[in-house]
């Protein structure tokens, strides 16, 4: 059973017409990475509008939920680890923060410095919206196999490591 053509197709198809000298392999490799990446963003989105908080603001309490109890970040970690300015993460702190989800405290170590945790509710919220968020890629996902699935992401692994800054 073939697969439909899709989009991409096309656009490389169009290509191959006017200009038969373009070797558009890469084309069709990010073509359809940026057009998965779109729709897949839209799809987690709406995952995540369901519990009040958008996707920049499910990465900020992913990123305290991963750390070790008590969940708990320097605002700058944060920052680098989602790679965002601080300007960015204080506007995603305060709004977390006005929901309960999440509290700003002084840091025992660093009279300076800052330290963010995450609140039983924000806790029991992200844990909520990162099984919604996999039922979403889950349920994307079965277009392949297990074995392809596999395939695909140790194929983007080096592709991803390449491009990385």
């Amino acid at each position: 059973m073939s697969t439909p053509k899709d989009p991409v197709d096309l656009i490389v198809e169009q290509w191959a017409v006017v200009r038969p000298d373009l070797d558009t392999t890469a084309m069709e490799v990010f073509g359809r990475v940026f057009r998965l990446a779109r729709a897949m963003g839209d799809r987690m989105e709406q995952a995540y509008a369901r519990y009040g908080i958008s996707r920049g603001e499910f990465d900020v309490l992913a990123a305290l939920r991963r750390s070790e109890a008590p969940h708990t970040l320097p605002p700058r970690r944060l920052s680098a680890t989602l790679m965002l300015t601080t300007g960015g993460m204080t506007g995603r702190l305060d709004k977390l923060e006005r929901a309960g989800l999440l509290r700003r405290s002084p840091d025992p170590h660093d009279r300076r410095g800052l330290q963010v945790t995450l609140t039983d509710e924000g806790l029991r919220l992200i844990d909520e919206a990162v099984g919604a968020g996999l039922a979403v890629q889950t349920a994307a996902l079965s277009a392949l196999d297990s074995g392809q699935a596999a395939q695909l992401a140790d194929l983007l692994r080096p592709l991803l490591s390449a491009t990385a800054s």
